[in-house]
């Protein structure tokens, strides 16, 4: 059986220590679509979320954020 993947990086638009950029990307892997998420300290504003497209949208993936008081919007590469 072969999962589709596709990754999106959202821009955060408030500057979070690690232990509040770990705690929204904790909260994002606990929806069933998302296979990884993946943040760097170096730079707090980007965050790449890998997830399956059959079981949700990015747009989904972004509410997500946003829902927990986080400011952010999809970068297209």
């Amino acid at each position: 059986m072969d999962i589709k993947l596709v990754d999106v990086t959202l821009h955060i638009d408030e500057k979070l220590d690690h232990a509040k950029l770990q705690e929204v990307a904790d909260k994002i892997r606990e929806q069933d679509c998302v296979v990884s998420v993946v943040f760097h300290d170096e730079k707090p504003h980007l965050m790449i979320v890998q997830y399956n497209p059959d079981k949700a949208k990015s747009a989904e993936i972004l509410q997500h954020v946003r829902n927990q008081g986080i400011h952010a919007e999809l970068i297209g590469l």
